[in-house]
């Protein structure tokens, strides 16, 4: 398969790949959709309303609304005939080819927004590794997995108001933590243990469910329209006091990082990888025999102030999850909650089973006991302290030499914002 379009044979961004996000340039403030080629985006709104939309499984308006939002609530049956258009587009013999500059628009011009208008958001605890290491630090390696984790994907609901495209910085958070180790009684303070965790999001497409209606795990994957990079930023010591009985809330709602490119599951095809043994068995509802995961290495990187480069920290993978896809969003319909296009799911932390390869700080560092050296300016990392950046990145190489990649997942943590009271 090949591309008018030029870039190295291992580039991110090639004709196997095609990511959706969008976009706006100094020349054009209106956000519109557009898809990834190489160096160039290829804007969606002005090829849909040339001479060249034919055939494109999509009625031209769907392209013309500035998000991905009309084209992720389309059914399903007909993501798979806008990628091959977008193919066609973009093939050697294309008759956009001639004209290609008033199509394509380099990136390095464009400013990435968030790609679609996330209604709701949840996020799930599903990698076994990460929930062992985490159960091991809080309870000991007896008690490290709790009773239901093996029988449901655990999850808890966040804040899509908080969510943000990749490249926005966020202030550090401020709530209600414990001072010293012993202490009963609360103080109101900055977040103290600042963490990242390193997630895959997937985003619910094609038409809403209805309520009281569930989704088998095989109903399920069809509406699966991507998967994007997410950082579920952490606050751990507020976590730590107010996570008791109902799970998070403050600790997790200020802000959420995402990639602003999505990627199709047919990009990731090639990529597939034998989903989890469980045992026990599942219950019948969540059975999901042709279910499967991805083979997708996932990058860490930190930038400290003082350093002013990124030093790599750990490389997990996404095929560390527990639970499918598929499993996650059929248990979120159990009960018969409704699921509307551009809902977003996380997948939770993805650590990989090594020491190398753990998703979060809170793992790295032993829950701040155990500080490592980052680099020449950072011999003792524990938490995100202010000025840091966290990156995550993700590409993974097909056998036939070209590449799939992610975009970045990237953010800046600012000073917390003074509180007057």
């Amino acid at each position: 398969m090949a591309s008018f379009v030029q870039y190295p044979a291992d580039h991110p961004f090639p004709i196997q790949n095609l990511p959706y996000g969008v976009f706006s340039t100094d020349g054009v403030a209106s956000t519109r959709p557009g898809v990834a080629i190489g160096d160039f985006i290829l804007d969606l709104d002005a090829v849909s309303r040339s001479e060249w939309f034919v055939d494109a499984g999509v009625e031209a308006e769907v392209f013309q609304k500035g998000t991905l939002d009309p084209l992720v609530a389309s059914s399903p049956e007909s993501w798979p005939l806008v990628r091959a258009f977008i193919t066609r587009l973009l093939s050697p013999t294309s008759p956009l080819k001639a004209n290609a500059r008033a199509y394509l628009v380099p990136r390095e011009t464009a400013t990435m927004h968030l790609p679609i208008t996330i209604g709701d958001y949840t996020d799930y605890y599903a990698s076994y590794e990460h929930a062992y290491n985490c159960g091991v630090l809080i309870r000991g390696p007896e008690n490290a997995i709790q009773p239901n984790w093996k029988h449901l994907p655990v999850a808890y609901h966040g804040r899509a108001s908080s969510v943000v495209v990749s490249g926005t910085p966020f202030h550090r958070p401020t709530g209600q933590i414990l001072d010293k180790v012993g202490d009963k009684q609360p103080i109101f303070a900055p977040c103290r243990r600042l963490d990242y965790e390193l997630e895959l999001a997937f985003i619910y497409g094609g038409a809403p469910t209805k309520l009281g209606s569930r989704l088998s795990p095989s109903e399920a994957r069809k509406h699966i329209f991507g998967y994007t990079l997410m950082n579920d930023w952490s606050a751990r010591d507020i976590q730590t006091w107010e996570y008791v009985p109902l799970g998070p809330f403050l600790s997790k709602n200020f802000c959420t990082t995402i990639s602003p490119w999505i990627v199709s599951p047919e990009a990731l095809e090639p990529f597939k990888t034998k989903q989890y043994d469980h045992d026990p068995k599942l219950l019948p509802y969540l059975d999901d025999p042709e279910g499967f995961g991805f083979d997708v290495p996932l990058t860490i990187e930190i930038k400290t102030p003082e350093s002013g480069a990124y030093a790599h920290v750990s490389t997990s993978n996404t095929q560390h999850t527990y639970y499918t896809f598929a499993q996650m969003l059929a248990h979120h319909s159990a009960t018969g909650c409704p699921l509307r296009p551009s809902d977003m799911l996380g997948s939770g932390t993805l650590s990989a089973p090594r020491p190398d390869g753990l998703g979060s700080l809170l793992e790295r560092s032993k829950m701040g006991r155990e500080p490592f050296e980052l680099d020449a300016s950072r011999k003792d990392m524990t938490f995100l302290r202010d000025g840091d950046s966290v990156k995550f990145s993700a590409v993974v190489k097909a056998p036939g030499g070209w590449s799939v990649g992610f975009g970045e997942c990237e953010g800046t943590v600012l000073p917390a914002v003074p509180f007057e009271g």
